[in-house]
């Protein structure tokens, strides 16, 4: 059977895509950042789970020589960690939005980087790209968030290019909203990152505060997700991309049919 490492595994889609692939009899080797989370993934019955925190280049390639040695090859290898750091640009410090590229797009890349040898001398693999919806279009309130996921586009859509012909198949998953801890983890990250009390937009951060998980349309569970990655681990030539939930593919193909005034306008009814 076929192995894969998924980073960022602490919860959410990259825990149940974990448990999802285990149950199908493929070889799981999850990743988080923190060592709590990794001996949760343990005692879940992820012997291989592993530390491993994006950003850091020794820790990437520590998991990788561990998974090479126990299994002479890495077949895939799903870029999920992430975050998501909500607030007005104007209200975002530039720190705060170098924090976010840093998991984002810098430790996705460096995943990427240092992978891609190792796939070229097996001569095959895939690398899965967790971008979002919001890699497609843009929401109020989710700038930071918006252009790290824009980045990975560029970078993957580049990265195919560079690629062809080698066995090797860059993947973009473009999901919508999913059921997982990403929305409360933002949420935090709102109120320490921004000084709502402050912003001219303090009204419409008090309201998503409030809002609950049920307000948000076209939810999904993480399992959808799981799903999409199975039916990649065993495609041949697997698609460019994928969209995962209905918001995905109404807004995707908003984006490509209407004029940027008209989205435009649509997306603020949406902020």
């Amino acid at each position: 059977m076929p192995n894969i490492v998924i980073t960022g595994c602490s919860s959410g889609i990259g825990l149940a895509t974990a448990h999802y692939l285990k149950a199908k009899g493929i070889r799981v080797y999850p990743t988080a950042r923190q060592l709590e989370d990794v001996r949760m993934l343990q005692d879940a019955g992820f012997e291989d789970a592993m530390q491993l925190d994006v950003t850091d280049a020794v820790q990437i390639a520590q998991v990788i020589e561990k998974v090479w040695q126990k299994e002479g090859s890495i077949d895939v290898w799903f870029n999920n960690a992430g975050y998501g750091q909500p607030g007005a640009l104007e209200d975002i410090r530039t720190e705060v939005l170098r924090a976010q590229f840093e998991t984002n797009v810098f430790g996705l890349h460096e995943c990427t980087r240092q992978i891609i040898p190792v796939m070229r001398k097996q001569g095959y693999g895939k690398i899965i790209q967790h971008s979002s919806v919001l890699g497609l279009i843009s929401l109020f309130g989710r700038g930071g968030y918006n252009a790290s996921k824009y980045a990975i586009e560029g970078l993957t859509d580049t990265l195919r290019l560079e690629l062809a012909g080698t066995g090797i198949f860059p993947v973009l998953l473009n999901t919508g909203p999913i059921t997982s801890d990403f929305r409360k983890n933002a949420m935090q990250k709102l109120r320490e990152n921004v000084d709502i009390s402050e912003s001219v937009f303090r009204e419409r951060y008090e309201k998503n505060l409030k809002a609950k998980k049920s307000d948000v349309p076209f939810n999904e569970e993480a399992d959808a997700v799981a799903e999409v990655v199975y039916r990649i681990i065993f495609a041949n030539k697997p698609k460019p991309r994928y969209y995962i939930t209905k918001a995905s593919y109404i807004l995707g193909y908003a984006k490509r049919l209407l004029s940027t005034a008209f989205l435009d306008r649509v997306l603020q009814k949406l902020g």
